[in-house]
């Protein structure tokens, strides 16, 4: 078995790709700032959690399993429900220049910098995978 085919890595490695992607398309909004007539883009959203559903089959098809075990009733998610959070869904207005440009320079700083935040989370979650697989193997880390 290579590490090609655990279905976390999979998953890391499509968001990152996700990540990446949306950061070109973010720096290419910048760029345009003053471009008549440029209109913002944006990569549309993306579930991961389908994602990771979907490369945690195994070559059969069967869904492998890739949740936490829960012993107890204490442990998180034991009880079988997950407490969903709400999110207010913010409208995607943009201002429009006299020109016909629609690039917001704060809404684009901003959306590169929840963009480089959440691609550092990815990298350090896989490093941390790494290093566990690392110590089950008995490397200990090095």
């Amino acid at each position: 078995m290579t590490t090609q085919n655990i279905g976390l890595f999979k998953a890391i490695g499509a968001k990152m790709q996700y990540l990446n992607a949306r950061q070109s398309v973010i720096s290419q909004n910048i760029a345009n700032a003053d471009t008549p007539n440029y209109k913002p883009q944006d990569l549309r959203k993306v579930d991961f959690g389908a994602v990771l559903d979907n490369v945690s089959k195994n070559n059969a098809g069967a869904t492998t399993n890739v949740r936490m075990k829960a012993t107890s009733a204490g442990h998180i998610g034991a009880g079988g429900g997950e407490e969903r959070t709400r999110s207010a869904k913010q409208k995607e207005t943009y201002e429009v220049a006299p020109a016909g440009n629609a690039v917001v320079m704060e809404e684009q700083l901003l959306k590169a910098g929840k963009n480089a935040t959440e691609y550092t989370l990815m990298s350090n979650l896989l490093q941390k995978q790494v290093g566990m697989l690392k110590i089950a193997i008995g490397q200990n880390g090095r």
